[in-house]
Parts: C-alpha cells; structure tokens; sequence
C-alpha cells in the first residue's frame, strides 16, 4: 500500500452490473434483480417493484475512479448494497448470492489495486456458512473485511446465535462493518424518506445498543467493529442508556457503564455536521473515527468528509487521521 495515501472512503457500496435470477433457483419473491433503464440507469427490482434506481456509478469503476479524482479520494472501500444480503434467503442461495459479490468485488480490487479496498458479505442466518463465507473472503480473496446487517430476520446479533462467529472473527481479526438492515420500525418509515433518515439511524443505536448492553465486547474484547453512519442515533441517546444501566441494576449484564463499551467500536463519520463530528470525537476520541460518504447514494456526503474538515475543534493531524489514517489501521493496511 502507498504511504502517500491520504483519503479514503470507508463508506462506499457497490453492486454488478447485473444479477441472475435467484428465484428460478431458490423460490422467492424478495431476491433483487436488476433492469436496465438506460446506458447511466438501472433499477433494482424486488418484488416486482423499484426498490431503488441507481446510476452507472454503481456498477462502474471507471466512473467511481473518475467521481475519486474530482474529490480527492485516494481509495474508496467497496462494500455491498445491504440489500444484497439477503437474510431473509435459503441459505444455499443466500450464500451463493455472497460469493457472487465477494468474487465480484475482489476482481475489482485486483485489477485497481491502488483504488479500491473490498470488504465481503455473508449468509448469517446459518453461521457455519457465514463462518465458511468469511474465512474464503478473508483467507483466499484477500478482501480487508465483512459487512454484516444489523440484525438477522429480526434477531439482535448479540443473539447467543452469532457467538460463534464472533468467535472467529476475532480469532482471525477480521475487521466487521455494521449498516443498519431491515429496519425496525420500517411501517412507520416507509414515508418522506424515513427510512433512510430516520429509520436507519434508530436501526443502529438499537442494534449498537444491544451489543454493549448484552456483554458482548466482555465477551470479545479484541473483536473489531465498526458503526455505519456515526453509529446513528446510539452516541446521542448514550446518556440515557447509561442512566438506565444505572438505576435498573436488575438488568446489568457487564461490569462497566456502557460509555465504556462505546469507545470499543469505531465509527464512520457520515454525520453530515461538525457539531456532530465534535461529539463523536470528545466521547471515543478521533482514533476511532472514519470518513465515509455512503457513495454512490443521493444522501451521501459531498465533498467526502466535509463536516471532518469542519470541525475546528480537530487539530490538522487529527483530522489527517480520520481523512484515511485511521481506516487504513482498522483495516490493517499499508
């Protein structure tokens, strides 16, 4: 890795250009599917239904390589849209759906090596394929990650479940990037853009607060975990949690408040506002900040770390460090 590399993108997703039909395959109405609109426009179907239009920037490195240049990102990380996840799936097809994205994001990552960073994805409703899927990511594509859901079918991954991949993750130090999916409350959010503004937020504070609430970094101390979107609501609701944790000694399941477990994960700064990156910083410190955009999407932040270069309060250096220093050690690169 170049030691000049100044920016980078942790936040980024990525998708093929097109899909096959999973259905045919597996049954199912939820599988994703893609239909081209035009040569800059497709759509991701599912159900029969745009569930998304998306552009060639999606699909297209040579668009992402030329969107890098007009925004002086050295390198974006590549992860998978959430909605390639697919929980929800048969296990023999959600995982073959991993590896088409795992294989089709590590190709990428071979032949632009000095632009894109891969992370994976992997069928976690059956935690020995996700096991299985993660060791092949990590161990034989040389992806630097693993993008998991929130939340599996509903289910906490503080769920006694998961241990076991957990486990390993942390035995093999595998870096894990948590994104809000399938969100709760998603009946009350499917309006005005809710879901995306509001729902995803309230996703991660719930998810990111079971996870500390329920001893699971007591549990894997070592285990690396890393909060899309600032970690959404949980570091602004962390006093009232920690006032729960005190006056409800009943249901403590850790030996510390939890403002002691928040400064166990890392988070992207995709907090659009200085105030905001301000807080992250005074409550886990700038070593655990991340720049991410959320690229290609339109709530993206433009130009990539806007509210970053804001914030007065972070000296040059610190602010160098949350630009791209800071990934390229979670992610244990260069």
């Amino acid at each position: 890795m170049d030691k000049t590399i100044k920016r980078i993108d942790f936040h980024t997703h990525i998708l093929p250009e097109e899909l096959p039909d999973f259905s045919k395959h597996y049954g199912g109405e939820r599988w994703p599917s893609i239909v081209r609109a035009d040569e800059n426009t497709s759509h991701i179907m599912v159900q029969g239904k745009i569930f998304r239009k998306i552009n060639s920037d999606t699909w297209d490195p040579a668009k992402k390589i030329e969107r890098m240049k007009l925004d002086g990102v050295d390198m974006q990380v590549l992860s998978p849209i959430p909605i390639g996840l697919c929980y929800w799936a048969p296990v023999q097809g959600a995982a073959e759906m991993a590896r088409l994205q795992n294989e089709y994001i590590s190709d990428l990552v071979k032949k632009y090596p000095s632009h894109f960073i891969g992370l994976g994805t992997v069928p976690l409703q059956d935690i020995d394929a996700a096991v299985l899927e993660m060791d092949y990511c990590i161990h034989k594509l040389g992806l630097k990650g693993i993008e998991i859901g929130s939340n599996v079918n509903g289910i906490g991954l503080d769920d006694p479940t998961f241990i076991p991949f957990f486990e390993m993750a942390e035995r093999w130090n595998v870096p894990l990037f948590i994104h809000p999916y399938d969100m709760v409350g998603k009946e009350r959010t499917a309006k005005a853009g809710l879901t995306y503004t509001v729902g995803m937020p309230m996703e991660l504070a719930l998810a990111a607060a079971n996870f500390v609430m329920s001893g699971m970094f007591e549990r894997f101390p070592k285990l690396k975990v890393c909060l899309a979107h600032g970690g959404g609501a949980f570091p602004f609701i962390l006093p009232r949690i920690e006032q729960g944790w005190h006056v409800f000694p009943d249901s403590r399941k850790t030996p510390h408040p939890p403002s002691h477990y928040a400064k166990n994960f890392y988070y992207d700064v995709l907090v659009y506002d200085p105030m905001n990156v301000d807080y992250l910083n005074r409550l886990v410190g700038h070593e655990r900040l991340l720049m991410g955009t959320d690229y290609p999407f339109a709530i993206q932040e433009t130009p990539p770390g806007k509210s970053v270069l804001e914030t007065d309060s972070l000296s040059e250096e610190q602010k160098t460090a949350i630009m791209g220093g800071n990934a390229m050690k979670f992610l244990q690169i260069g």
